[in-house]
């Protein structure tokens, strides 16, 4: 049998895909508008997200499924924070942890293919993402990791937010991850939701953790991070959603004018909303359901909305490509909304001296 070296060679590591190469992008997605089906779409899309960035009160929330750092898409993300067209990140684990966070530890992806032995991955401990692989080893170290960054915070209920930006220091502190996501939004005060923190390799640090301490232990509460998230939007009001995707990140994101609602807040619908994806409306399920669809719920508005049919290794580099080269984020301020959560935590730490010293 191969040995692991075999399928995880240094030549085939993933390459992230680095937009600011290229001269400019904007005339392909032009030429594109003046074409049909998805191409069409794509540049219509890319027209809403730069009048999202254009509009100075509107908050932009970035929704991110699926495989995409495995794929090659950090450096796309990364820029998009670091070049002000993103304020808020609601994501899969997976993406944060089992990928982003893993890349920032020194791990790498490496490009494999789908008609390969998986039995025999498995005996190796090597893990397929289709045509990628992934060290099943180096990612125990990144549940490891987890456990230890939890045992480094007094015990208490968090919100995936409060634990991704304590992975974010840690980053710092280590001198690990220039160029992550996590590392990045950390820098650049954009918060990063996590709605099933636990359905990642996170998950398997945070067991670890509470096995270990099972009466004083760091736990996540997700109805804290759907409040905060709720109340970012009642600050924010104008918002607007860019997904990549569809699952529990573009149901929370859009959520939130409701959850508003319910508590007595008023809030307008969501703004501006495109989304990435390849599923079908036709089953009824989240992913694929339209924005228009959304409308009927009270979550976005009609208008400014555009579904684009199609893989987002495809179309996400093009889309922030789009938006980079046209160069409306130079003119944009940055949102810092994590500093929001941040003044509010030492308000809430201040008012408990105060009322007895307590803390």
């Amino acid at each position: 049998m191969p040995d692991k070296s075999s399928y995880l060679r240094p030549e085939a590591v993933v390459e992230h895909i680095d937009i600011t190469r290229y001269p400019d992008i904007a005339p392909l997605l032009e030429a594109m508008g003046r074409t049909a089906f998805q191409a069409r779409n794509l540049h219509r899309a890319a027209q809403i997200y730069e009048q999202m960035l254009q509009d100075e009160q509107c908050t932009v929330i970035l929704c991110l499924a699926g495989s995409l750092v495995s794929a090659g898409l950090r450096r796309v993300l990364v820029e998009a924070i670091r070049c002000r067209m993103v304020d808020v990140i609601v994501s899969t684990g997976a993406i944060i942890v089992d990928q982003d966070f893993f890349e920032a530890l020194g791990f790498r992806h490496y490009q494999g293919s789908p008609r390969v032995d998986d039995d025999e991955l498995r005996q190796l401990m090597i893990d397929r993402i289709y045509d990628t692989f992934i060290d099943e080893e180096e990612l125990r170290v990144c549940d490891h990791t987890i456990a230890r960054i939890a045992e480094q915070l007094p015990p208490g209920v968090y919100s995936s937010r409060e634990f991704i930006a304590a992975m974010g220091q840690y980053l710092v502190e280590q001198g690990l991850g220039d160029g992550s996501i996590v590392r990045a939004a950390y820098e650049q005060g954009v918060p990063i939701f996590v709605p099933a923190f636990s359905d990642c390799s996170a998950g398997f640090g945070l067991v670890l953790h509470q096995h270990r301490h099972p009466e004083h232990h760091v736990a996540i509460d997700s109805v804290k991070d759907f409040r905060e998230l709720t109340y970012l939007k009642v600050q924010a009001q104008q918002t607007g959603l860019v997904m990549v995707g569809g699952g529990v990140p573009k149901n929370f994101a859009q959520d939130v004018v409701v959850a508003a609602d319910v508590i007595g807040a008023s809030v307008p619908m969501h703004k501006y909303a495109i989304q990435i994806t390849v599923a079908d409306e036709r089953d009824g399920g989240l992913s694929g359901s339209t924005l228009r669809e959304a409308s009927s719920w009270g979550k976005v508005e009609s208008t400014y909305e555009q579904m684009v049919f199609c893989e987002a290794t495809l179309a996400l580099p093009l889309l922030v490509g789009y938006v980079y080269h046209r160069g409306v984020w130079r003119q944009r301020s940055q949102r810092r909304w994590a500093d929001m959560f941040a003044r509010a935590r030492v308000a809430t730490l201040e008012g408990v001296r105060q009322d007895g010293g307590r803390g």
